[in-house]
């Protein structure tokens, strides 16, 4: 027996998922840790000037997205070439070292330098997803999926809150604390994760196809991929509103400080883990991928629609349950896209859906701040404050209807896994 493993079996399988799964939380939860006290930190840099932060953290966001956008392709591709453990592995190890250079940063400068590594570590969440997709069957795909989703909800419910808790004593602690969990996490996986895609499995390494446009040539390599590349950039699109203008907007709009508005956040989070651990399996058994990526598409729309028109704190809150229903969407389409391309490019497929997240990344914030800002300004208008998110409806509304199309006469797997 070599040392790749086939796609670990019963007690094996689980192991492995139980990491990905832990890896996963500890990266989000690291990432989320950082996110009350980063601009703060950069505003220390500027010596108090807000609107200079602004600007700095305006580009350090730009940045991120744009290292994920370049990165998770070529991350995809090497984990089809040497495997996914060593990339995961240098991965979560290069994401602990990050955070230290961060927690001793003398400069403005050195802040810049972690986010544009923090970028980089971060696109191996494409890794991560293709580990998934080696060792599961892919009528469960859908079920396995859904721990990313999953661990994205506890990393964001529980990291911001344990930030703000840390920074209030120190800065710079968050990123200590956040590079114990790191390190811990590649030590732990070490020892612990196999292999999951053998050597006759693997692709060579083609620099042409591993970069972001080279890799959105597998989306092109059948009708539907394409289609459901398209639905995934509007969802990932959409998405952007959240962290763009939410915070803005509930200030305005309700008055919200960073407490209320921390709550909301976890409430989001905790909706988002009831979904994923125990609404996605039985509701995929029932209605199969496809009623997932519409029932969450939809779902979506009516959140945001009862976001944007609720009119006092109590009206938004009730919109909470139906928009986490959105947590249907992830697992819906990565079952499916992943069906549709062979074993030795599960690594580039993540790598191109990575960076389509990271491109709307780019592109989100700056659209839907805009127009938060215009509707700020023209107050008289029929839509007011909530225009940003009735734009978000729409983006998640066009999804829908290419998702229908696209699926309409989904009869079999092209490609199966």
């Amino acid at each position: 027996m070599t040392e790749d493993l086939q796609a670990p079996q019963s007690g094996g399988r689980k192991a492995a998922l139980g990491f990905i799964f832990a890896a996963a939380v500890m990266d989000i939860l690291a990432l989320g840790i950082i996110i009350p006290v980063l601009p703060q930190l950069v505003r220390q840099f500027t010596h108090g000037d807000t609107a200079h932060a602004a600007e700095y953290f305006g580009l350090f966001g730009t940045v991120f997205g744009l290292m994920q956008f370049v990165c998770s392709p070529i991350i995809g591709a090497l984990s089809d070439r040497f495997g996914r453990r060593p990339v995961l592995l240098v991965s979560i190890f290069g994401l602990g070292f990050d955070y230290l250079l961060m927690a001793n940063a003398p400069t403005i400068g050195w802040l810049f330098v972690g986010r544009v590594i923090a970028g980089i570590t971060a696109a191996s969440f494409s890794t991560a997803s293709a580990y998934i997709a080696d060792i599961t069957p892919p009528e469960r795909r859908a079920k396995s999926f859904g721990l990313i989703g999953a661990a994205f909800g506890v990393g964001f419910t529980v990291g911001p809150a344990l930030g703000g808790f840390l920074g209030h004593y120190d800065l710079r602690l968050p990123f200590w604390v956040a590079a114990g969990l790191a390190l811990a996490n590649g030590l732990y996986g070490l020892f612990v994760l196999p292999e999951s895609l053998p050597k006759d499995r693997r692709a060579r390494f083609n620099l042409a196809k591993a970069n972001p446009v080279g890799s959105f040539m597998l989306l092109r390599s059948h009708p539907q991929l394409l289609g459901l590349a398209s639905v995934l950039f509007l969802y990932y699109l959409a998405h952007q509103v959240l962290q763009s203008t939410f915070a803005l907007y509930t200030a305005d709009r309700y008055h919200w400080g960073p407490q209320m508005f921390g709550f909301n956040l976890m409430g989001i989070g905790i909706g988002n883990i009831l979904v994923q651990t125990l609404v996605i399996g039985p509701f995929v058994a029932r209605f199969g991928e496809r009623g997932a990526l519409y029932t969450g598409l939809t779902c979506g729309v009516i959140g945001f629609i009862i976001y944007a028109t609720a009119a006092t704190p109590l009206q938004y809150w009730c919109g909470l349950p139906v928009f986490a229903l959105m947590g249907l969407v992830q697992p819906g389409y990565q079952g499916l896209m992943s069906r549709r391309v062979a074993p030795t490019e599960q690594g580039r497929l993540q790598g191109a859906n990575s960076g389509l997240m990271a491109l709307a990344g780019i592109i989100g914030p700056e659209l839907f701040t805009g127009v938060f800002a215009w509707s700020l300004r023209a107050r008289g208008l029929v839509l007011g404050e909530g225009t940003a998110i009735y734009l978000a409806a729409a983006v998640l509304s066009v999804a829908l209807v290419i998702a229908a199309w696209v699926t309409a006469r989904d009869r079999e797997v092209v490609a199966s896994a």
